[in-house]
């Protein structure tokens, strides 16, 4: 069992593991504005470009599926320095590329390493967060978006647009080697479960995947992820052909956004510890219905209009992930956690390729430039709303850890 910390170590190891995910979410999140200009430096097509964007998420549940098989035998603070060693190190490849097929290999590492690392930060905060402070310990690391949005963003491609497509990689990967010194510094020692080796890798994978609560977590994961997967890819492009957006203001969609999520996640995290998570929880998902449903049948409308209904899906929906962590990494034993989390995190990526990929079979142009289909997409989303509301409810909290004696 991890040390017991003091409330000031609790909240540097927090805000630690919140640094951690800011640069990976930021990697990711970059990719999308510099389209542009990759297809023009490297003369490659937006289905190739498509490629390096899937490559990230596919590599990422890949290598997520392989770390079960071996994460709880490893202590976690040395799990995330290895891993996040690897992703630092793909995002500096991604900065040096000098083509194509590097550039895609590179996204491809970065997106294992730093998927495989954001599920160590949330076993970290399962295994050392008490489950009653456990919403607010999600909320704080869960910022990490919004800051991505507000700060991370605008700063990486005002980089992009002065020194070239290579200098956000390389601002995140310097940013990144900033992130493990201090975490090497600062993190506690989080031994592996002295009673969590009893089985062999492969009898530990097959309770992982076949426990029926884990099922249905990952099925829960799997749900939410997919549902904002549908939505996001063509949010701010509905926005302009469909609502009549100007296009110079698009950047304010997150930076909106961002802003509003930077006080509502941490505020979501506290109120789903004192009034519960499950309640909570189906509040902010019922509530993401109504932004769903007026994003993807949007029509030109006032700026803001605009502005308050994708603020508002974007507070909810990144709300709804606070309270759902939270019980999701309840729902497993501590010796299996790490593993879990990393099964997890590979569903979680695999949901979102596959989502996107479906969103991009359903929306189409029309000939008045507007974009067609979007509503159907909305709908699919609404539907996994439903879904998620009957998954978490059977969801059960897992027995706590037990003395390694006792377990002896």
């Amino acid at each position: 069992m991890p040390t017991p910390l003091t409330s000031q170590q609790e909240r540097l190891l927090l805000y630690t593991l919140a640094a951690v995910q800011f640069t990976h979410i930021m990697d990711f999140m970059i990719m999308m504005p510099l389209g542009p200009q990759f297809m023009r430096n490297f003369g490659i097509s937006p289905t190739q470009f498509g490629f390096l964007v899937s490559a990230y998420s596919f590599s990422a549940g890949a290598l997520g599926f392989a770390a079960g098989f071996f994460m709880d035998r490893f202590d976690r603070r040395r799990a995330l320095q290895f891993f996040y060693s690897g992703f630092i190190l793909g995002t500096f490849c991604c900065a040096l590329a000098p083509n194509y097929l590097l550039l895609l290999l590179s996204r491809a590492v970065a997106g294992g390493f730093g998927g495989v690392a954001a599920s160590v930060v949330m076993a970290i905060v399962g295994d050392v967060i008490p489950y009653e402070r456990r919403g607010r310990g999600m909320g704080v690391v869960m910022t990490a978006f919004s800051l991505a949005s507000i700060l991370g963003l605008p700063v990486g491609l005002m980089f992009a647009g002065w020194f070239g497509w290579h200098a956000p990689f390389l601002l995140l990967a310097g940013l990144g080697a900033v992130v493990w010194l201090f975490a090497t510094r600062t993190l506690p020692e989080l031994p592996p479960h002295p009673y969590g080796n009893t089985h062999d890798a492969w009898e530990q994978m097959k309770t992982i995947l076949l426990h029926p609560n884990h099922q249905r977590a990952f099925a829960l994961i799997a749900s939410l992820t997919g549902g904002g997967a549908l939505i996001y890819p063509y949010l701010t492009p509905s926005m302009v052909a469909n609502a009549a957006l100007p296009e110079s203001l698009m950047s304010f969609i997150y930076i909106f956004g961002g802003a509003a999520t930077l006080f509502s996640t941490p505020y979501f995290g506290r109120l789903s510890d004192r009034l519960g998570k499950l309640r909570v929880f189906t509040v902010l998902i019922l509530f993401s219905a109504v932004p769903t449903l007026a994003i993807t049948h949007m029509v030109p409308v006032p700026v803001w209009v605009i502005l308050l209904t994708t603020t508002s899906y974007m507070v909810f929906t990144s709300g709804r992930f606070v309270p759902a962590m939270a019980l999701i990494t309840a729902s497993v034993e501590p010796r299996y956690r790490g593993g879990f989390m990393s099964v997890n995190s590979a569903f979680q990526q695999i949901a979102a390729g596959l989502a996107t990929s479906l969103s991009a079979v359903l929306v189409g142009s029309g000939a008045d430039g507007r974009i067609t289909g979007y509503g159907r997409t909305g709908w699919l989303a609404v539907g996994t709303i439903l879904v998620s509301i009957a998954l978490i409810r059977h969801l059960k909290i897992a027995p706590p850890a037990v003395p390694a004696a006792q377990a002896a």
